[in-house]
């Protein structure tokens, strides 16, 4: 296997990848509340992790990836008093919370083809794990570090930071963060302000609720993933992935979760994407300044300037690492989709090129370079620009500057193949997954071209060139035949 390092948040350092079980890795990743339309927030942490899940199927390792749904629990403001997210969504709209729930389901996943983003192994959702995490409430209530107060069951943080670290995934400190909490409505029914909610008792205007031992309610936010990642990959797995801003308390307490109950903390590696921005601020839902998935394909928003194709979002979201802020624009988003269309220019270009027999260039070194920058905890972006570094050699080799072996075309397809379109998940936004068919109808064209030139019909030959420029395609005559490229 390659030597994969990745950054662990646990330690915060760079760590050499080694799965708990040689050639298997397990990997959990925190999905979406589905009460809303996925918008680009939704993008990077599905792209992200699965750029990782990619890479690591293409090092030959079997990879167990799953990523939940969030339908129940998540309250407003991540706080754990208040209304159901999805459950306030459904009395708006006057529908069942399962209908709210599922309707965003289908447009999360939708999106999520768009954007080529590959389903995970296992997409359990919280609604369907109500048993399961009952049964880990009661574990951690029976080691001591859960209590029930009035229908409702709390953590006890304190306890539990006595022989364990609160604050190992964040860096917090719980003198701090007894510190810094306010007096929120039902905090009173706790024994500490920093206590959090693994079970609460259901109001009666509450839709979302289940029968339990300690009364009709629902579980906590943070419980489910503790849950549901134990259940599918064991008490100990390799890595739990998510947006930095799960963080606290999100992850923090799904570590204090599994140790409390299982007396192992859960993942291994702890992987976070960071943020996208709109105008320096942090692009969601909660801040109102997002921007949809569907809003984004379609030009629709009033921020948008044009329509941008799923691949540019992909493409755009891969120029940056994946542990960098990234900031929206359209001027940055055109600069995506045009070097996305220059990337697969240039692997057009070098489907064309004739080998020779004698090199005058060094290709060797591309590989080398890719990879090890892959390898240092997924650098996407300076991946890219080596596969821009062996775009030029393509193109000065196609204007006569350069001479190849076969060899070394074979290795460069070899290259585009692993990192454009396997491992980055890329793909030529002219054709949309159809390329032979536009590879054909396109040397179908040129041919009846080259015929109406032969037979000096110049005037139908310029009209096809001409119509081919308005559709942003541009042809060249060549000594060994038309040449043709997408044109932005």
């Amino acid at each position: 296997m390659e030597q994969l390092k990745i950054h662990n948040t646990l330690s915060g350092n760079k760590e050499l990848f080694k799965p708990i079980n040689p050639g298997s890795v397990t990997m959990y990743v925190c999905g979406p509340t589905v009460y809303g339309e996925p918008h680009l927030g939704h993008a990077r942490p599905a792209i992200t992790f699965d750029l990782l899940f990619r890479y690591l199927k293409f090092l030959g390792y079997k990879v167990r990836y799953v990523r939940n749904i969030t339908d129940v629990g998540h309250l407003l403001n991540d706080a754990d008093e208040g209304g159901d997210k999805i459950g306030e969504k459904a009395k708006a709209l006057h529908l069942e919370p399962m209908e709210v729930a599922h309707f965003y389901t289908k447009k999360y996943h939708s999106a999520m083809s768009k954007l080529n983003v590959t389903n995970p192994s296992i997409e359990p959702a919280a609604s369907g794990h109500i048993i399961e995490q009952i049964g880990m409430i009661q574990k951690i209530i029976n080691n001591g570090f859960g209590y029930e107060v009035n229908g409702s069951v709390y953590f006890d943080v304190v306890k539990y930071n006595k022989d364990h670290n609160y604050g190992v995934l964040s860096r917090r400190k719980i003198e701090d963060l007894i510190e810094n909490s306010r007096e929120l409505e039902g905090q009173l029914d706790k024994k500490n302000a920093v206590d959090f909610a693994l079970w609460k008792k259901a109001s009666p205007e509450h839709i979302m609720r289940w029968p339990s031992p300690w009364g009709d309610g629902f579980p906590g936010w943070h419980l489910e993933c503790s849950t549901m990642s134990c259940k599918y990959l064991g008490d100990e797995f390799d890595i739990h992935g998510g947006g930095m801003d799960l963080v606290f308390p999100h992850h923090e307490a799904e570590i204090a979760q599994c140790c409390a109950a299982n007396k192992k903390q859960g993942a291994k590696y702890w992987m976070h994407n960071n943020m996208i921005t709109i105008g320096g601020q942090k692009m969601g839902k909660s801040l109102g300044n997002f921007i949809t998935l569907s809003e984004f394909f379609k030009g629709t928003h009033n921020k948008l300037e044009k329509d941008y194709h799923p691949m540019v979002i992909r493409f755009f979201l891969l120029q940056a690492h994946y542990r960098s802020t990234i900031d929206f624009s359209n001027d940055a988003l055109q600069a995506a989709e045009k070097g996305l269309v220059r990337l697969f220019n240039g692997i057009k270009t070098l489907n064309e090129l004739f080998p020779k027999d004698r090199s005058t260039i060094d290709i060797s070194s591309f590989k080398l370079k890719c990879d090890n920058a892959m390898n240092d905890d997924l650098n996407t972006p300076i991946v890219l620009s080596h596969l821009f570094d062996a775009v030029k050699v393509i193109n000065s080799t196609k204007e006569g500057k350069h001479d190849l072996l076969a060899h070394d075309i074979e290795q460069l397809k070899e290259l585009f193949h692993k990192y454009a379109i396997t491992v980055f998940g890329l793909y030529d936004i002219h054709d949309d997954g159809e390329s032979t068919n536009i590879e054909a109808l396109m040397t179908l064209i040129l041919d009846i071209r080259n015929d109406l030139k032969n037979n000096k019909d110049w005037a139908t030959a310029d009209k096809i060139r001409n119509g081919l420029i308005d559709l942003n395609i541009e042809i060249k005559d060549a000594k060994d035949g038309t040449n043709w490229n997408y044109k932005k």
